[in-house]
Parts: C-alpha cells; sequence; structure tokens
C-alpha cells in the first residue's frame, strides 16, 4: 500500500495494487451475472435504529455529525441519527421492502462496495474495506435450494481467482436450527448467547469458550463439554452427519421425540441436503462443520464460513447464511439467503502473501511520441484513431527527449511508442516500437494491431 501519513484501518492501494483489485471485482461480477443474480448498490448511511439491532457489530457503527452539530450530538437519540453502513445485508433488506413493487421475486442480487465497521485494526483487517455480496429474496417464502445454490456460486468465483494466487477454497456449513435444538435439549436457555461464545472457537480455544458459556450463558460444566463435542462435529455426506449427530443426542439424553430434536432435525436435513447436492455438482466444495455459528444474530438457518487451504491464518474469507425475519412490511416477510467476500481482505492476501501483481499499471497499450509542442496535435489525432478501434493509448505528456519518453512509457510499463510520421519528409511513414522486444515497424493508426501478449494488462502470480 501507499507509504506516507496514513489513518490505521483505511488502505490506499497503489496503481499496480488498485489493477488486481478491479481484476478481482470483474471476476467476481462475471461470475455473479453468469448465475443470473443482478447488481445493485445502496447508499452508504443507514438510520441508527435500523443498525443498532443487528447484533454486536452495532457497537462498531460510524455515526454521522456534521460539523455544526459537533459537541451537541447528544441531543439526536442514537436511533435517529445517521450511520454508515457495516455490510451489505442490512442495506438489502431495507432497499426490498422500499422497493417490492418493482422487483422480481426471488431477488437475486450482487453488490461490491465500501462498507465500514470501527473495529480494531489489523493485518488484513480493516474499519474501510470493500464487501462483495451475492443474496436471493423470497417474497414469503424462500426455497431451500437456493441455500445449496449460493455456497456453489462463492466456490466458482473463487476458483476463478485462484489463476491469481489463491488457494482453493471450502466452505464449511452449519444450521442455527440444528444448533439450538441441541442446546436446548441439553437444557440451555440463552441461545444467542452459546452462539455468540462458540463464534469464538477458533479465536480463543475450546477451554476459554467453555469458561465463556459457563460464566456468561448458565451452562454448567457438562452442558458446556457437551457444546463444544457438537462443534467438533464434521461431515463430508447426508448419513455421516446424520449418524453423528445422533449418537451425540444419544449420549446427552435428548430424546427423539422431543421438541428440540425435531427443531435440531429440521436444520440437520437442510445441512445434510446442502452437503450432498454440493458433492454432485462439486465434490468436496462444502462440508458440514458445527462449529460455524456466526455471531451475527438475524441468522435463522443455515450459516457458512469458508477457508483457503494452507491459510488458516487468514481465517474465514466468505460468510453469511440464511435469515428469514430482517426483511418485513406488516404481516409480509422477505426471508433470503447470502454470502459475502472480505473484498479488501482477500486482496491484501493475494498481494501480500500470493504473490499477485499487475504487468504494468497504465491501461494504455501506446504511447504516443511528440516531436515537439507544436505537432501535439498530429500526436492527438493519431491517439484518437487508435481509440476509435479500441485500443488504448496515451500521448507523451512533454516533448522530451525520445529517450525519456520511452523510460516514461516503460515506467507505466505502455509496451509500445508510436513514432509519427515527419511532416517535413515526402512520403515518411508512423512507426511503432514494442520497448519489450526492440522491434520496429512502420504503422498505420487505421489498421495497426498491437500484439495481445504485449497489449493486455494482467494479473500474473509470481514462481
Amino acid at each position: 500500500m501507499a507509504k506516507g501519513a496514513s489513518i490505521s484501518g483505511f488502505p490506499e492501494w497503489l496503481p499496480s495494487e488498485r489493477v488486481v483489485e478491479q481484476r478481482v471485482i470483474d471476476t467476481l461480477r462475471n461470475v455473479f451475472e453468469l448465475n443470473g443474480f443482478i447488481g445493485i448498490e445502496t447508499r452508504a448511511v443507514e438510520q441508527g435504529s435500523s443498525l443498532l439491532k443487528k447484533g454486536e457489530t452495532s457497537k462498531e457503527i460510524y455515526l454521522l455529525s456534521r460539523l455544526q452539530e459537533v459537541g451537541h450530538e447528544s441531543d439526536t437519540p442514537i436511533e435517529d441519527r445517521l450511520g454508515l453502513h457495516f455490510d451489505l445485508t442490512v442495506p438489502l433488506s431495507r432497499y426490498v421492502v422500499e422497493h417490492s413493487g418493482d422487483l422480481a421475486f426471488p431477488f437475486k442480487r450482487w453488490q461490491i462496495q465500501k462498507v465500514w465497521r470501527g473495529e480494531r485494526p489489523q493485518e488484513g483487517r480493516f474499519r474501510e474495506f470493500v464487501q462483495a455480496d451475492i443474496d436471493v429474496i423470497g417474497n414469503g417464502d424462500l426455497p431451500d435450494h437456493y441455500e445449496v445454490e449460493l455456497p456453489l456460486v462463492m466456490v466458482s468465483a473463487l476458483e476463478r481467482l485462484r489463476e491469481f494466487g489463491l488457494p482453493k477454497a471450502t466452505v464449511h456449513a452449519n444450521n442455527r436450527k440444528l444448533s439450538e435444538g441441541f442446546y436446548r435439549g441439553l437444557g440451555l436457555t440463552d441461545i444467542e448467547g452459546v452462539l455468540r461464545e462458540i463464534d469464538k472457537l477458533d479465536k480463543i480455544g475450546a477451554d476459554e469458550v467453555a469458561k465463556l458459556l459457563v460464566e456468561g450463558c448458565g451452562a454448567d460444566e457438562a452442558q458446556a463439554r457437551a457444546c463444544l463435542e457438537l462443534a467438533e462435529l464434521t461431515a463430508a455426506d447426508g448419513k455421516e452427519l446424520s449418524d453423528k449427530f445422533d449418537a451425540l443426542c444419544a449420549k446427552h439424553d435428548i430424546a427423539s421425540d422431543s421438541d428440540a430434536y425435531v427443531l435440531a432435525r429440521q436444520g440437520l436435513d437442510t445441512l445434510a441436503m446442502i452437503v450432498d447436492e454440493a458433492a454432485r455438482i462439486r465434490p468436496g466444495s462444502v462440508i458440514a462443520d458445527l462449529k460455524i455459528a456466526r455471531g451475527l444474530d438475524y441468522y435463522t438457518g443455515s450459516v457458512y464460513e469458508t477457508f483457503l487451504d494452507g491459510a488458516a491464518a487468514l481465517g474465514s474469507i466468505c460468510s453469511g447464511g440464511r435469515y428469514d425475519n430482517l426483511a418485513s412490511q406488516g404481516n409480509k416477510k422477505y426471508p433470503g439467503v447470502g454470502l459475502s467476500i472480505g473484498l479488501s481482505r482477500l486482496v491484501s492476501y493475494m498481494l501480500h502473501t500470493a504473490g499477485a501483481h499487475a504487468n504494468r499499471v497504465s491501461p494504455a497499450s501506446v504511447l504516443v511520441a511528440v516531436w515537439n509542442e507544436a505537432d501535439r496535435s498530429a500526436s492527438n489525432l493519431i491517439a484518437n484513431q487508435l481509440r476509435s478501434r479500441g485500443i488504448a493509448a496515451d500521448v507523451a505528456p512533454t516533448a522530451a527527449k525520445l529517450g525519456k519518453q520511452i523510460k516514461y512509457a516503460d515506467k507505466l510499463g505502455i509496451p509500445y511508442v508510436w513514432f509519427p510520421a515527419d511532416a517535413s519528409e515526402e512520403g515518411a511513414q508512423d512507426e511503432v516500437k514494442n520497448i519489450i522486444t526492440g522491434d520496429q515497424q512502420p504503422a498505420d493508426a487505421q489498421s495497426w494491431e498491437p500484439d495481445t501478449v504485449y497489449a493486455q494488462q494482467t494479473v500474473t502470480v509470481e514462481a
């Protein structure tokens, strides 16, 4: 990232780094639209009343104040103030309700946009960052098959990014109903509290989570250990998942005819369907992992976290889940399921760990030289002729010595320098030089084509 004075947690990419970010954005958008998702953009601010209801993240909201209000913010309740959105799901729920009459349901949308979150900055974790989301919103109901489709779309998108140095991605899925039913079968009642503590398992370890469950969620030692046993369950297919879960329920005396088990079974059946259907389309891309909890409290069913092979320290790079109650209008509900990539975090990993880099900074394929300022209009005409044919072109900033103009092109990674014909010489022709190979040939701006090997602005990975 750019050096110099900076504000912690607010990244600024150098031009070459921005090229990598833009390639990632273009790739994701292409995959999302290939799967029928529609692009939208929502406003950056939401009412405090909407943002404050959405779990622990609400503690990290950046509230807005105009300069003349500084010192008097307390006069206005936080619920009535505006805040920067901390994710793209809460704005989507509001957007769907407000525009429901103009949308076709199920509404499949993609959105790539900045969000702001006042958490502690650290490596790969920012306060201002770009998220890339896909969601499907239903009108009244939403079929379960979308809970398979979305993780597979994300896996497909992440697979495309492997050419930029990203390792293989695997989605780890769970279901809130399964977890809740099991916890209730143990006799626990603070379900949200248990889920929040289980969500910390990878960060602080089993012993610390067990302590938090006892101290803050009303669990005894046996119940806390049972919760951790559930979190240890993983499975690659539905039958394995069902067998392991039933054995755990029997161990802890959760009767198969109890309301708690019936609720858990609903979640288990959905999770088994997701794992088995995903295996038919992309084997190994989605596994059941019952420690996945997701800290946000609006999830009601399936929840997902996505991890990269060999990058455990990075943590989850794509997460989300099913939410049935986030968007509503009177008695009508708009259930949804969505997944979100922390795009800035992903780009940071690709740049600094995977070694992704742009082959050049400038998108221009050609720099048109300027012999003297009096002839600049001739150089501009050549550049415009090339642009009209779809060839990106720039014009030298000054009529400096030719060597300096070539160095300028080389610094930007522009592979071709165009030399306009000397108007004073009869029969003189334009010439173009490939400054990478040294080859120089006569050229006509109406017909010349650059070699695609050199002309494309690409992202590559260091060997």
